[in-house]
């Protein structure tokens, strides 16, 4: 670095005339990863006429229509601590934003100093002698004050660029961050739903299994007394009791859920394992989604999903890094300065009189470096390319996300249909053999083995009630929804 000495007004003419060059590629959007989606076209796999191309909604758990369901993803979204980890991120990278900007200005400090200087001298004092041998020194001092006030400011003119792209990475960066916070939401609100629907339909189903081997350790009962009577054989009872001892083992198992998803709901809204417990111990039915499912269009759903947002923003971030790379390759020039006063007496500090000034700019310039900055822009342009990638692979993801659960929630709803309507058979089955053992014609054996039979098609409708419901909190995630703007929020300005 070498300054020159130049007049105020020459500094700046040289600022201007090399000012205004921005190196670096600009950056022109992402790639068109799904073409055929990004045109409008509709979701391959919503083929049922109850799937109408409409926007769905943010908050798709009021469709569930469950109180406690909507005030525990409610409660998750403003405490859940993935969320707050995501905020807190948001919050650095707004900082880090501020601090480039910053940059551009001009850094100024301030001085002030105050000297006492004592310098020791020493007269010679005569022996009368008329002879400097017979002198002798006489030691005294002499003291000095010298008072200082400055402003000193540096500042680095950003000619070719390098600092604005800074400014342009750290913008995207916290774009990128306000995405992840959205994207948090989505997860967050999806595993809310999904453990409450698991958590009903484990319920329900260890309900039924109760039931169930209560109704057969009677059966086992009755076919003891009728062992006894000479009416049954001992294999008859032993099959009965193997029923039984089969249906009752799956309690535990069903009970082991039931924990795990209160565990996993209280976590989820920032509380300890336990503390939901009397909430949602009592049991409820498995909530229904609603009958028309809203599912809009694929370019609609790219637009919406935070993650893509994210990944385009992270596209963004390392194109302006390249910039940042480039602008090594040319000289730096900064504008230094310095104006105070300076006099031995500190009355006349602030005066025209001890007034002094320094201005000039400084040229620094690497001009040989063996390659490295080179090295670094081939590096940022690699960065570049993963980060295209990324994108476009998180694109491809997401389509295929949306198309399988799109297929997955079609066909689930058909079976839940026909178990519906097998459960409503095995319902009146079992209400035909109550009347005919009202008559006499069939025994109580027979009763308890179609009843049997009817809470396991009851068993197989609610599961398949639980998964249909889980697929339709799995197709909205797909979609990207569950996700609201922080308050203090940076626009998602679509590019």
């Amino acid at each position: 670095m070498f300054p020159l000495n130049a007049r105020p007004g020459l500094a700046l003419a040289v600022a201007g005339l090399l000012g205004g060059c921005v190196v670096g590629p600009d950056y022109a959007g992402p790639p068109v990863a799904a073409p055929r989606a990004e045109t409008g076209a509709p979701f391959v796999r919503a083929t049922s006429t109850r799937m109408v191309a409409v926007d769905p909604p943010a908050r798709w758990w009021t469709s569930l229509r469950d109180p406690i369901l909507f005030d525990l993803v409610e409660e998750a979204l403003a405490t859940n601590t993935n969320v707050q980890v995501a905020s807190a991120r948001l919050r650095q990278s707004r900082a880090v934003l501020g601090q480039r900007t910053a940059d551009l200005a001009p850094t100024v400090s301030s001085n002030a100093v105050a000297l006492n200087n004592q310098f020791p001298v020493r007269d010679f004092a005569g022996s009368g002698l008329g002879s400097a041998a017979g002198a002798v020194t006489v030691p005294r001092s002499i003291n000095t004050d010298l008072y200082n006030a400055s402003f000193d400011a540096t500042w680095e003119i950003d000619i070719f660029g390098g600092k604005q792209r800074a400014i342009e990475q750290a913008a995207a960066q916290g774009e990128a961050a306000e995405a992840a916070v959205a994207d948090a939401q989505v997860q967050v609100a999806a595993e809310v739903a999904q453990a409450y629907v698991t958590l009903r339909g484990a319920q329900r189903r260890l309900a039924l299994t109760l039931r169930a081997a209560s109704l057969q350790r009677e059966a086992v009962g009755l076919s003891q007394q009728r062992l006894a009577g000479g009416a049954a054989s001992s294999l008859d009872v032993e099959r009965l009791r193997t029923q039984f001892e089969t249906t009752a083992s799956q309690a535990p198992a069903f009970q082991a859920q039931i924990d795990q998803s209160l565990n996993q709901i209280a976590v989820l809204v920032s509380r300890e394992p336990g503390a939901v417990d009397a909430l949602l111990k009592p049991a409820r039915s498995v909530p229904m989604p609603p009958s028309t499912l809203a599912v809009g269009d694929p370019a609609g759903m790219l637009r919406r999903r935070p993650d893509i947002r994210r990944a385009e923003r992270q596209v963004a971030a390392a194109n302006a890094q390249i910039g940042q790379a480039v602008a090594k390759l040319f000289p730096k020039v900064n504008l230094i300065g310095n104006a105070g006063w300076v006099s031995p007496n500190i009355g006349s500090i602030g005066s025209l009189a001890a007034s002094t000034y320094n201005l000039g700019p400084t040229l620094s310039w690497s001009i040989l470096d063996f390659g490295r900055t080179l090295a670094q822009i081939r590096q940022s342009e690699a960065g570049t390319d993963e980060a295209l990638a990324q994108y476009e692979q998180t694109v491809l993801q997401a389509m295929q996300d949306a198309e399988t659960a799109l297929s997955r929630y079609g066909n689930q709803r058909a079976t839940v249909a026909r178990l519906a309507r097998a459960s409503a058979s095995a319902g009146k089955a079992s209400m035909l053999t109550d009347q005919r053992n009202t008559a006499g014609t069939i025994s109580t054996i027979d009763v308890l083995d179609v009843e049997r039979q009817r809470l396991q098609a009851e068993q197989s409708l609610a599961q398949a009630q639980a998964e249909y419901t889980n697929d339709y909190v799995a197709l909205q995630k797909s979609f990207g929804l569950g996700w609201g703007l922080p308050t203090e929020r940076v626009a998602l300005v679509q590019r």
